[in-house]
């Protein structure tokens, strides 16, 4: 049978390459989207047009009236498996201080730790029978907080404090690890082509990132590093080694 991974925030941008990168390698994928509702479909009908009934797409709004074990359910309930989750969805955009709001606590932390924190719990059991592995998707600005952003910015340091904590308690049948990307899609912001600019400018290789550069590490870490956990790797073309 084949192996199963459940990819949140998975209709659109990186998350719909590392659905399309899993389902090459022989995945049966789990598209979870909220609002894209369009391109979640889209996605699995071009998908299952390769391979029929490999793909499903689940949608929840992982902030308000979330049930993590439903969703769990509704996966393994789909193929009786689950071997692979990958917490990609999130929330971005600006929270300067002097103006954060508890509206923007709750969506930032509610979308980039919360879910995967209870997503995790919920998926745990699961994994274990798997020997599964779970893949969060983090941020360089969790150790290099991203200016006027600094609820975005803790909630990934969360997010890479919930993997180490996560690779300890599930360990060894589970592992956790997790992906840091760089300059690869600039969030779909405006008014931001010079900071953007001047990030890639700061990388070593001095060019932006494609998708399937975190697409292809998430792949890795889940098939071919058995002996990883516990660890933040970063895609970012040396970003981190400037000051």
């Amino acid at each position: 049978m084949n192996k199963v991974v459940c990819i949140t925030g998975a209709a659109r941008r990186i998350g719909a390459v590392i659905a399309a990168t899993f389902h090459a390698a022989g995945y049966n994928v789990v598209i979870h989207h909220n609002q894209s509702v369009k391109e979640a479909e889209t996605l699995a009908e071009s998908l299952n047009k390769k391979r029929p009934d490999s793909v499903i797409t689940i949608r929840a709004d992982l902030v308000t009236n979330f049930s993590a074990s439903e969703l769990i359910k509704t996966v393994v309930d789909a193929w009786g498996r689950l071997d692979v989750l990958v917490n990609n969805a999130s929330a971005f955009y600006p929270t300067p201080f002097g103006e954060i709001k508890e509206y923007d606590w709750d969506i930032l932390i509610g979308s980039n730790l919360k879910a995967p924190t209870m997503l995790t719990q919920a998926a745990a059991s699961a994994l274990a029978e798997s020997d599964g592995s779970i893949i969060n998707i983090v941020d360089i600005h969790a150790d290099r907080p991203l200016k006027n952003y600094p609820v975005y910015s803790i909630a990934k340091a969360g997010l890479v404090a919930l993997t180490k904590s996560t690779a300890k308690e599930l360990g060894p049948e589970v592992r956790c690890n997790a992906v840091a990307p760089g300059a690869i899609l600039w969030p779909e912001q405006p008014d931001h082509d010079a900071e953007h600019q001047d990030i890639i400018e700061r990388t070593a290789l001095k060019r932006e990132g494609t998708p399937e550069d975190i697409a292809n590490t998430v792949l890795f870490l889940a098939d071919s590093a058995p002996y990883i956990t516990g660890q933040i790797i970063a895609v970012d073309g040396g970003r981190t080694l400037q000051s």
